[in-house]
């Protein structure tokens, strides 16, 4: 009778939170049901419509394209003050479904340590830990420069188990964790290679120290949008052996794949500054060094970015404006080289909840003619 009881208590809690308005970033609504026990649900979704030169069907004219870029579904719970979880999902490749990118559990060892185990953004850079949502600018921009499709699972997720912790009143930050790695280009409808050797696992970690404002949680923020004064510059880097495996190209041949370790390191570095004239300054910027033995050529090598935004604190209608530029570049051992610079705006209404977004990018890869585009973007979560 008691699990009965509790179970339809569950299912009313569920059910009700959905109908709630939106409470934070991640939740449409939060239901607490017993002494530190809760579950919140809520959704986002990054729709745009773009541009781009030479990208029609002729191969002349400018594409025209409306695109649902994301959608996701949030939950997260509190089994006890100790013991908390999360599920979040995202549309499929193909668009026909969801798929798990998040499903964990976050244990309380100690008042600022957690051990994270399950499916989740395995340590890295500001901008993968960041994600889409959350980014200056938003979208899947960081595809150039912080490439966490190879060797980093779908979206940057990994299969794993790590310790997350800080110190120093928050202002130092540290995670450290055993993945399954070796999740080649996942994002892509097949996966590249199988492993041969030993299984090792891919082993990653991040430092982080907050000169300034102390920033909260494991999943980071790419920008405050004014909200904090923040000088922080973290280190990260992950590695596998045997991480990086491929076929030679003789195909029902055994034992002719090419196999070799895996390894890559970043520093990343943002600074915000509120009250600089009648808004808020942010500058970011970020280097990386890639290595896969030399499997993958075009995926060795080395790349960084930088950014600068600026936030206006007048509102006007419903919310502020928010111009800013990126640059990156990655330059792999194949030297085939890619660039691309972002310039434009944010209407900012609700914090990363509501969005719209217009920006002009030019992307370049060597021996490839230039590329122009356009991009009108919504982004909106309860």
């Amino acid at each position: 009778m008691t699990f009965e009881f509790k179970r339809s208590q569950l299912l009313t809690a569920i059910a009700a939170a959905v109908m709630l308005p939106a409470m934070s970033a991640h939740a449409g609504g939060t239901i607490t049901f017993g002494e530190d026990k809760s579950i919140s649900v809520g959704f986002g979704m990054r729709g745009s419509f773009s541009s781009v030169e030479n990208a029609a069907p002729n191969g002349t004219s400018s594409s025209q394209d409306f695109s649902l870029d994301s959608a996701r579904i949030y939950l997260s719970g509190s089994l006890n003050k100790n013991i908390k979880g999360m599920l979040n999902t995202e549309k499929d490749i193909a668009g026909q479904g969801f798929q798990a990118i998040d499903a964990n559990v976050q244990i309380s060892v100690a008042p600022e340590v957690t051990i994270w185990a399950g499916r989740f953004l395995s340590p890295s850079d500001r901008a993968n830990m960041a994600g889409p949502y959350y980014s200056l600018g938003g979208g899947y921009w960081s595809g150039i420069a912080s490439r966490y499709g190879y060797n980093g699972g779908y979206i940057g997720r990994d299969d794993g188990v790590a310790v997350v912790g800080s110190a120093m009143g928050g202002k130092f930050a540290y995670s450290f964790g055993a993945f399954e790695g070796n999740t080649a280009f996942q994002i892509a409808p097949v996966a590249v290679g199988t492993r041969t050797g030993s299984d090792g696992l891919m082993y990653a970690g991040r430092l982080q120290y907050d000169f300034w404002d102390a920033e909260p949680g494991y999943y980071g923020t790419g920008n405050y949008l004014g909200g904090k004064d923040i000088l922080a510059i973290g280190i990260a880097g992950r590695t596998q052996k045997n991480g990086s495996v491929t076929d030679s190209g003789t195909p029902g041949v055994p034992g002719d794949d090419v196999t070799g370790d895996y390894s890559s390191y970043s520093i990343d570095f943002l600074l915000e500054k509120k009250g600089v004239g009648p808004g808020a300054l942010s500058i970011e910027a970020a280097g990386y060094d890639y290595n896969t033995d030399d499997v993958f050529l075009s995926e060795q090598g080395t790349a960084y970015s930088a950014g600068v935004g600026y936030i206006f604190d007048q509102k006007v209608g419903w919310g502020q404006f928010q111009p800013y530029f990126r640059y990156q570049k990655f330059s792999p051992d194949n030297d085939i080289d890619t660039k691309k610079y972002d310039l434009g705006v944010n209407y900012v209404i609700d914090g990363y909840n509501a969005q719209l977004s217009g920006f002009y990018s030019n992307t370049d890869v060597t021996g490839a003619s230039d590329v122009d585009a356009f991009t009108l973007a919504l982004q909106v979560q309860f």
